[in-house]
C-alpha cells in the first residue's frame, strides 16, 4: 500500500512537468526569437540605411542605447502590470505594440524620427524578458526553473543563426514598391510579433486553473505545490503565495518592491536581468561590426549571414 502511495503522486508530478515542457515552453521560445530579431535587426537595416540617412557612427551609437533607455525605464512598471492584468493579456499586449512600432520604424526619413521609433521599441517591449521569467514561476519549482529559462533562453543564438541569413537575403532580393530594402527588412520582421501577440492571447494560459491542457489532478498538484515549494508562484488574487516555505513574502505593488528587492530571491531576478541586458549588447555588438563592412564588396547576404557563425557553436552548449 506504502508503495502505491509513493507512485501515484510522482506519475502525477512526472505528466504535469512533461505537459508544461511540451506546451508552454516551445511557445515562449518562439516570441523570444521574435523579440530578438527585432531588437537587433536595426544592426543588419544598417548596412544601407545609414548611407541613406546620412547617420554618423555617433548616431547609430545612440540609436543602440536609446532603445535600452526606454526598456530601463518601464521594466519594472511592465512587470507589476503582468501580474495585475494577467499574463496571456499583458505578453500579447507588449508582443502588439512593438511589433507595431518595429514595423512603423520602416517609415522613418530622419535620424531624429528613428530616435523616437528606437525609444517607443524599447518602452513597448519592457518587461517582456523579466515578465516571461515571472510567468514560469508560475508553473514550475526552483529545481525545473534552471533548465526552462535555458530552454526560453536558447532562442537567442537561434535568432542569430536565421535571422541574420534572411536578413541578408531581404537586404539583397526585397526592394518592392521602389522603397528601399532596410524598410522591409524593418516592416517584414515586425510582422510576426503582432501576429505572435494575437496567438499569445488566444493561446496562451495565465495561469495553471486556465490550463485547458492539464486535468484536474494535474491542476491540484500544482497547487500544492505552490504552497510548498520555496519558489513556485501561486498568483492568486491576494499574490503570489508560498515563496518560502509557505511565509506569505511575495507582495502587491509598494510592498513587494520593498520586500523584494532585499531578498535572496530578487538576487536570482537582478542577475537574470543583467544577463538579459548584456546579451542584448553583445547582440549590438555585432551590430558594429556589420556596419564595419559598409564599403566592402561583399553581398549584404554575406555580411549578414557571417555575423551567425559564433552563434550556431555557443547554441550548441546550452546544456552546459
Amino acid at each position: 500500500m506504502n508503495s502505491g502511495h509513493a507512485i501515484a503522486p510522482a506519475s502525477v508530478e512526472t505528466r504535469t512537468i512533461h505537459k508544461l515542457r511540451i506546451r508552454i515552453i516551445p511557445f515562449l521560445f518562439l516570441l523570444y526569437i521574435v523579440a530578438y530579431l527585432d531588437r537587433i535587426n536595426i544592426g543588419f537595416a544598417a548596412l544601407t540605411m545609414n548611407k541613406e540617412l546620412a547617420i554618423t557612427s555617433q548616431q547609430f551609437g545612440l540609436l543602440v542605447g536609446v532603445f535600452f533607455f526606454g526598456y530601463f525605464l518601464f521594466e519594472i512598471p511592465s512587470n507589476l502590470l503582468l501580474h495585475k492584468f494577467g499574463a496571456r493579456i499583458w505578453i500579447a499586449r507588449i508582443l502588439i505594440t512593438w511589433g507595431i512600432i518595429a514595423a512603423l520604424t520602416g517609415i522613418v526619413h530622419s535620424v531624429s524620427q528613428l530616435y523616437v521609433a528606437r525609444f517607443l521599441l524599447g518602452v513597448m517591449e519592457a518587461g517582456f524578458f523579466p515578465g516571461i521569467l515571472l510567468y514560469l514561476t508560475y508553473w514550475f519549482r526552483q529545481r525545473e526553473q534552471a533548465q526552462t529559462i535555458a530552454l526560453f533562453m536558447a532562442g537567442l543564438p537561434i535568432t542569430s543563426i536565421l535571422g541574420a541569413p534572411l536578413s541578408g537575403l531581404i537586404l539583397d532580393h526585397v526592394h518592392w514598391l521602389g522603397l528601399s530594402s532596410w524598410r522591409w527588412l524593418l516592416v517584414l520582421e515586425g510582422l510576426p510579433a503582432i501576429a505572435c501577440g494575437v496567438l499569445t492571447y488566444l493561446l496562451l494560459p495565465s495561469r495553471p486553473p486556465e490550463a485547458n491542457f492539464l486535468t484536474r489532478e494535474e491542476k491540484d498538484w500544482i497547487r500544492r505545490e505552490a504552497k510548498e515549494a520555496p519558489s513556485l508562484c501561486d498568483p492568486g488574487p491576494d499574490g503570489c503565495k508560498g515563496m518560502a516555505s509557505g511565509s506569505n513574502r511575495f507582495h502587491h505593488g509598494e510592498r513587494f518592491i520593498c520586500h523584494e528587492l532585499l531578498d535572496a530571491t530578487a538576487c536570482e531576478v537582478v542577475l537574470s536581468g543583467l544577463l538579459q541586458h548584456s546579451s542584448g549588447i553583445s547582440g549590438h555588438d555585432s551590430a558594429f561590426s556589420r556596419t564595419g563592412c559598409d564599403d566592402s564588396r561583399l553581398a549584404q547576404f554575406r555580411s549578414a549571414a557571417r555575423t551567425s557563425i559564433p552563434y550556431s557553436d555557443s547554441g550548441t552548449h546550452w546544456r552546459n
